[in-house]
């Protein structure tokens, strides 16, 4: 009778660092927290990456409110990154929103009533979001203690100084000062305004906004941190591991299988100086791992909610290692029912895209035996191979071209010459390289093709061949060797709805077999010029093309 193993055990926390009589959090409890989540039309981000859509939408917002509407920049600017503190610092908009509110309806920054009164009814509604979101952080609290029965711990990193919000509070104040220096100094735009003289007082006002933000960012982090170290605080057992993007996920104590995450936090280890080049190992470990990593359990100190600061105590991923102490970096970030199933379906995707690069590796090394045999039997050397920038490198390089084209050729002014001229080299740096990159493997290794000619890449020092998304990476395990990549455009629906195969995957499959397997090696060393040629002629080309067309085609 055959059996399908499970998934595996949590790695185990030694029994000696669990504070006596402390609870799991498991069960009805964690479903309870999970239950006081705010209902699922109050935006919740998950990650940092919206955080940045956030801001995207509050320029693109900015700017039609500028330039079509013609609104004073304060009153454009300031509407549209509600919807950034919305996201980002929901503390501010309960304030801050009714008052601008006030202001817009008395003083009509618009042409007319109607564009006023959209403002004014966004600005309800995203009040109307961030206070049920703050009324949840408080029921979230309540039930998080309650799972925890009133058992309490010192922390485990108390003699250790606070760093939290630091970083924030620097670049925040750096923001907000320099965005409300330009709002004083850049003057207000005359009656009939150009473009550019009403977008930059509004730029200052973003500036100024997102300097807030951080700024306020940095203040609670750093206050909610010191009120955590205070005091003992509340203590949980959970499972832990560290998502695909780098933050740690926590799921509840019976959760073996890692089916729930219950909220996500970036966390930083608190080491000692002792420890560095272990921490600096694991750290090139996690770079290198696709997916998640294993399930750990850990104690959690601390009370969860929406934005909260928690301090994790987890089982190490390295065996019999020491348990390892990790701060919050940012805020805790729970995980709605509707983001959890999105994270399963990439989860599956992703597993599904292994299993195909899997097959797809053993594929690639089958036909290098293949072709490798007749060379074995006849006893003959086996040749060296090679790999090309293809068609989709060309048309990449192409659409850059024309866009550079189109940006630099739209509009007049000085800045253009300037601008202009920096694109130029930057474009004939890089230029060869995306039309004309080339990769030889021969007895000693990887000739990797470059502007000033080719480096040898020893097969024992690769450390990294891989194809992630549009990238092409191949890196060596000497620190002094610079990291060589390739980038090309592609559509993964498409690959998946054609069964097709990007060149990159392939080049990489082809290369990672030849890697792990030494008897499929070329067994030739490759002269010079089939090791490549150095490709700084070709950056004068464009170069030379490039400058031609700033000084007669303006």
């Amino acid at each position: 009778m055959s059996t399908t193993p499970g998934p595996p055990s949590p790695l185990p926390l030694p029994a000696a660092v669990v504070p006596d009589g402390c609870p799991s959090w498991s069960g009805e409890h964690a479903r309870r927290w999970l239950d006081a989540l705010p209902a699922r039309w109050v935006p919740l981000p998950s990650r940092s990456r919206q955080l940045l859509t956030a801001l995207s939408a509050t320029a693109a917002a900015t700017a039609l409110l500028v330039l079509p509407a013609g609104w004073q920049p304060w009153a454009a600017a300031l509407p549209a990154l509600h919807a950034l503190w919305l996201y980002a610092r929901p503390e501010i908009v309960p304030v801050s929103a009714p008052v601008l509110a006030v202001l817009l309806a008395v003083l009509r920054p618009g042409t007319d009533w109607p564009e006023t009164a959209v403002a004014v009814t966004f600005l309800a509604l995203v009040w109307a979001a961030a206070v049920p979101r703050l009324v949840a952080r408080r029921r979230q609290r309540d039930r998080a203690r309650d799972a925890a029965v009133g058992i309490t711990a010192p922390l485990p990193d108390t003699d250790r100084p606070l760093a939290r919000g630091r970083f924030l509070l620097v670049c925040g104040g750096v923001l907000l000062a320099c965005g409300l220096a330009a709002v004083a100094v850049v003057p207000a735009p005359p009656p009939d305004p150009s473009e550019a003289a009403r977008v930059l007082p509004a730029l200052a006002w973003l500036v100024a906004g997102q300097g807030l933000a951080t700024l306020v960012s940095g203040l609670l982090g750093r206050r909610r941190a010191a009120a955590l170290r205070a005091a003992p605080a509340p203590v949980l057992r959970v499972l832990v591991r560290e998502g695909a993007d780098g933050d740690t996920e926590v799921f509840a104590a019976d959760d073996t299988a890692a089916l729930r995450p219950l909220f996500r936090v970036a966390v930083t280890e608190a080491g000692d100086k002792e420890g560095d080049e272990r921490e600096l190992d694991d750290f090139l470990a996690r770079v290198d791992r696709e997916g998640p990593g294993p399930l750990r359990e850990a104690l959690m100190y601390g009370v969860p909610c929406d934005g909260a600061e928690i301090l994790l105590l987890t089982a190490a991923e390295a065996a019999d290692g020491p348990p390892v102490v990790e701060r919050s970096s940012g805020p805790v970030r729970p995980l709605s029912e509707a983001t959890v199933r999105r994270l399963l379906a990439a989860e599956k995707r992703r597993a599904a895209r292994e299993a195909s690069h899997a097959e797809l590796r053993r594929a690639a090394g089958e036909t290098v035996a293949r072709e490798r045999e007749p060379e074995t039997r006849g006893g003959g050397p086996a040749g060296i191979r090679q790999w090309r920038a293809g068609l989709l490198d060309r048309l990449r390089a192409l659409l850059l071209v024309l866009w550079a084209g189109v940006v630099f050729w739209g509009d007049t002014g000085g800045w253009r010459y300037a601008l202009g001229a920096l694109a130029g080299f930057v474009g004939a740096l890089w230029l060869p390289h995306w039309v004309a990159w080339r990769i030889t493997a021969d007895r000693e290794g990887l000739w990797l093709g470059g502007l000033r000619g080719p480096r040898l890449l020893p097969w024992d020092e690769i450390r990294t061949v891989d194809c992630t998304g549009t990238e092409l990476k191949l890196d060596s395990r000497r620190a002094s060797f610079t990291s060589w990549s390739a980038h090309a455009p592609r559509w993964p629906w498409l690959e998946r709805r054609f069964g097709l195969l990007h060149p990159y995957e392939r080049t990489a499959a082809e290369i990672t077999a030849l890697w792990r397997d030494p008897s499929l090696r070329p067994s030739v060393s490759a002269d010079r010029g089939q090791r490549g040629r150095p490709l700084w002629p070709l950056a004068l080309v464009p170069a030379v093309a490039w400058a031609a067309a700033l000084l007669f085609l303006s």
